[in-house]
């Protein structure tokens, strides 16, 4: 039997972790994304929109015909400009709104700049996360990585949507970001599962909530996705093996994501879909 070949070569980053110095580089769409006008003229904030799976989802949601703003991290800008780059060249608005979403002042004006520059909002992206893979027990997890993990997908999950739900109207779309994560937990990522399965509660909560004013709101659930955040949070050799515990035996890359969100985000296509999780997962169930 042929001894099996690693599913990518070990490497590390430093987090945030950028698209560039990775190997392979990840396929967003840029070559393969063809859109047939589903999102025409509509407005999206795409949080984390500067690389992985928020690279795809912006250049899926320009070549359907959305204006995207992108938030990111200041330290991701060479990241943001490349996507914006991409939204651009589909013909469409691209606005770039860097900073630390962990400051609720800056989670709020990451909307309303998005608002101002955009002339409104119609579609909402709650991606940007953050986990760390490097822990070994729950007596591992300190109160800093806890403030980092809480405040990235929690808190500014909280204070975007509040915000965004001052602007949405009948036809919005919030959608999130959960993960495969939230169904079948790794121990080394105990806090990052613990606000992946937060997320989903949050997005049938305010489903129920919303629904009267006629805003749809639905999650993502990736599996094992060749985004930067792996080799910016994975030890090398969980990196050589990564995606190949799913039934579809290897990683996904952002490209097979994005048309799930473009489908949640078409006021056509799911107009009565609300409050569900959509797997994008390898083959790994999310119930």
């Amino acid at each position: 039997m042929a001894e099996q070949q690693p599913a990518f070569p070990a490497q590390q980053q430093e987090p945030p972790g950028l698209t560039s110095p990775m190997d392979p580089q990840p396929d967003h769409g840029e070559h393969s994304y063809r859109g047939s006008g589903r999102l025409e003229g509509l407005r999206a904030l795409v949080t984390g929109g500067d690389s992985g799976i928020g690279r795809a989802v912006a250049i899926a949601f320009a070549r359907e015909g959305a204006d995207v703003a992108i938030g990111y991290l200041p330290q991701e800008q060479e990241d943001a400009e490349e996507t914006a780059r991409w939204v651009r060249d589909a013909g469409r608005t691209a606005v770039l709104l860097p900073g630390d979403l962990r400051e609720e002042a800056t989670s709020r004006a990451t909307v309303t700049g998005a608002v101002e520059q955009l002339g409104g909002l119609d579609v909402l992206v709650n991606n940007a996360g953050f986990q760390m893979a490097r822990r070994g027990s729950v007596a591992d997890v300190t109160t800093e990585d806890l403030d980092q993990v809480l405040k990235t997908n929690l808190y500014a999950l909280f204070w975007v949507t509040q915000t965004a739900l001052e602007h949405l109207g009948e036809g919005g779309s919030i959608i999130n970001v959960s993960s495969i994560q939230a169904y079948q937990p790794s121990t080394s990522l105990l806090d990052y599962a613990s606000t992946k399965a937060a997320i989903n509660n949050f997005t049938v909560n305010l489903a129920a909530e919303v629904g009267v004013r006629g805003i749809r709101v639905n999650a993502v659930a990736p599996g094992p996705v060749w985004t930067p955040l792996q080799p910016a949070t994975q030890p090398p050799e969980k990196i050589e093996a990564f995606g190949t515990d799913t039934p579809l035996g290897r990683a996904g890359q952002p490209a097979e994501v994005a048309p799930a969100f473009v489908f949640l985000a078409s006021p056509s296509d799911a107009s009565y879909v609300s409050g569900t999780v959509l797997g994008v997962t390898g083959g790994k169930p999310v119930f």
